[in-house]
């Protein structure tokens, strides 16, 4: 029997870091899906996520309900790209199940990008309407109250992301004005 060589890709960063963006370009690997949670909570959920409380039974129910399919196709040998927010303790612990039940490598991307930076991303995606979700700032700064950035002593193979971040005019209007 052969070893298994599928991966399984998570994503951790705050609300409008390029999550999103990140898992798009992973997703082009060979023999890759990606799994976009924004994607199945808007089509199962619709006009009910309305606060923080409807986004964290929404998103227990999915989980729940997508955990084998996702462990049976990284156990066939598929890869994952799972973009669901790798952004807390419990939420990495879960998905740790799913790596080590489909017995397959994994990689926790970190995107490290600054609020200022999220906040100008965050404001331009919801005027463009393309977003699933419109976030205001108020819940940005809710949901980022609960991120907690990964450490070396969860285990995780750690990819970090925080070079070459600045990739519009809009972020580096945020950079200067942090400078500022």
């Amino acid at each position: 029997m052969s070893a298994n060589t599928a991966v399984l890709h998570l994503v951790c960063g705050k609300i409008a870091a390029g999550k999103s963006t990140l898992v798009t370009q992973l997703g082009q690997a060979p023999n890759t899906i990606i799994v976009r949670e924004d994607h199945w909570l808007a089509h199962l959920y619709p006009g009910e996520l309305h606060s923080l409380a409807d986004y964290a039974r929404s998103a227990a129910q999915l989980r729940g309900a997508i955990a084998p399919h996702l462990i049976d196709l990284l156990g066939s040998g598929v890869s994952v790209v799972l973009d669901f927010p790798a952004n807390t303790l419990a939420s990495r612990a879960w998905m740790r199940t799913l790596f080590e039940a489909a017995g397959c490598a994994h990689r926790l991307h970190y995107l490290d990008v600054p609020d200022a930076i999220c906040k100008v991303r965050l404001r331009h995606r919801n005027a463009s309407g393309e977003h699933e979700f419109t976030v205001s700032d108020e819940t940005f700064d809710r949901f980022t109250s609960h991120f907690v950035p990964p450490s070396a002593d969860e285990g995780f193979d750690v990819v970090r992301h925080n070079q070459g971040i600045w990739r519009s005019a809009q972020d580096s209007q945020a950079v200067s004005a942090m400078r500022q």
